[in-house]
């Protein structure tokens, strides 16, 4: 589960940057635009990872402890 948390906050991360830089939204490109069922089950899928990698900061601190 944690290493499919990654690869989906790296894949959002790496969207966000082509978003930034040259206004490419690769998800979007993908699933044929960013309001299409598949876009938004990608961008939530994303979102979600990113929630649950906020454990890794968590477990982090508990073990500088």
């Amino acid at each position: 589960m944690d290493t499919l948390a990654l690869v989906l906050v790296i894949v959002g991360a790496l969207n966000w940057g082509l978003v930034s830089l040259f206004q490419f939204d690769l998800v979007a490109f993908l699933f044929g635009g960013p309001n299409t069922f598949l876009s938004r089950i990608v961008y939530g899928l994303v979102a979600l990872a990113g929630i649950y990698c906020i454990k890794f900061i968590i477990d982090r601190n508990k073990v500088a402890e």
